[in-house]
């Protein structure tokens, strides 16, 4: 027990826990919008609709924890922008996908997001890739080959699987334009309040797309399940991450905290074999271990002429 005790203690210190505990809340995202869509037949806005809005007072608390210095008129429109690209374009993309791939798939194309960031900032610096670093990301594409062919061969609807997968990386390349963004802003505003200014906006874009595109009375009639599985994602899978990850790099740096990102999609295949009955087949573990190595190649590989690989952060927080 005293062992345990100190583990425990050791874990909090060094920000080992924090670290897991963001990896894992943001891999159970894509479970909680299946979960949603099992319950009722609710669409992609509505589920998006519900988490953002009740995520919205959790984002203005992660702003009051991380009080910084008065925002220019310029900052305000960045963040504006931001919040568009990065949470709810971002997040409207993945959940219309969600609708025609399993979480796990999701999960791995999402996680290539390192490759696109990779390729923007080469585009703004005009750098060509070195051989290293065009291997690491033949690696990932690769490995969703393998996973891509395995949906498409067990569901028999290569249509959809598509559909949805095409769906799933415009919100990985929006994902990449909101990290490039970033960089613009989050030195001056901080990485925690950035994340709770952007996300702010985001959900109360996504209310308004709700408000004008659909009928508000229809929540009023949804089951409990989806409600409370919202919820759940909203303090999960969207604020208390950002708000861990936050504690963890204050403990051990950012790269440090990034590396256990890779947990994610091994996370999410799991959970969803637990929680939703996905298969996990030798194609899905072929094709995750390839992901994960190329997207550890990548991170790792320091292009000595160009130096323009992207710090990782640990998951879309889309």
């Amino acid at each position: 027990m005293n062992k345990l005790t100190s583990l425990y203690q050791r874990s909090l210190q060094n920000g080992v826990l924090f670290a897991v505990l963001s990896a894992t809340g943001f891999s159970l995202k894509a479970v909680f919008v299946k979960l949603c869509y099992a319950a009722a037949p609710v669409d992609a806005v509505t589920v998006l609709a519900i988490r953002m809005g009740l995520a919205l007072p959790l984002f203005l608390w992660l702003v009051w924890l991380s009080k910084g210095p008065r925002l220019s008129g310029a900052d305000g429109l960045r963040i504006l922008l931001l919040g568009l690209v990065g949470y709810y374009l971002s997040s409207l993309f993945d959940f219309f996908g969600l609708q025609y791939i399993s979480a796990g798939l999701e999960r791995l194309i999402l996680f290539t997001y390192p490759t696109l960031v990779l390729l923007l900032q080469m585009a703004l610096t005009r750098k060509r890739p070195g051989l290293r670093t065009l291997a690491a990301m033949g690696l990932c594409y690769l490995g969703l080959g393998v996973a891509l062919v395995h949906d498409i061969k067990v569901q028999s609807s290569d249509g959809q699987i598509l559909l949805g997968a095409l769906w799933v990386f415009a919100s990985a390349v929006t994902y990449a334009l909101y990290y490039v963004g970033t960089s613009a802003v989050v030195g001056r505003i901080g990485s925690m309040r950035l994340s709770g200014l952007a996300g702010a906006a985001s959900a109360v874009m996504v209310l308004i797309h709700y408000a004008v595109s659909a009928d508000v009375h229809q929540l009023a009639t949804l089951p409990n399940a989806v409600w409370m599985h919202g919820a759940l994602m909203a303090l999960f899978s969207t604020v208390l991450p950002i708000y861990w990850m936050a504690l963890a790099i204050q403990r051990m740096g950012a790269t440090h905290a990034a590396a256990f990102g890779n947990l994610g999609p091994v996370l999410t295949v799991f959970a969803s074999w637990a929680l939703l009955n996905e298969a996990i087949s030798l194609y899905q573990i072929a094709g995750l271990a390839l992901v994960l190595f190329g997207v550890s190649r990548l991170s790792s590989a320091k292009a000595a002429p160009a130096k323009v690989t992207p710090q990782r952060s640990p998951e879309p927080a889309d």
